[in-house]
């Protein structure tokens, strides 16, 4: 069964989400994500479950990172 799809709108939605987090301001974060979608979401959980972790982790790791990748 393929995963529920992530609509565009969502994934821009995630991204400020995760930009926000980076800047430390969760009020932000926090409405960026209360736009995503139900199938959205259950496509992101599943993407990220296939990566052995969950939104909150990635929120968390964002923040601590201040957004930067290894």
């Amino acid at each position: 069964m393929p995963a529920p799809a992530i609509r565009p709108l969502a994934a821009v939605h995630l991204r400020e989400a995760l930009t926000a987090a980076a800047d430390r301001d969760p009020a932000t974060a926090l409405a960026a994500l209360m736009h995503i979608d139900n199938e959205s979401w259950q496509g992101i959980e599943h993407r990220l479950a296939a990566l052995g972790t969950d939104l909150l982790d990635v929120l968390a790791q964002t923040a601590a990172t201040n957004g930067a990748t290894t």
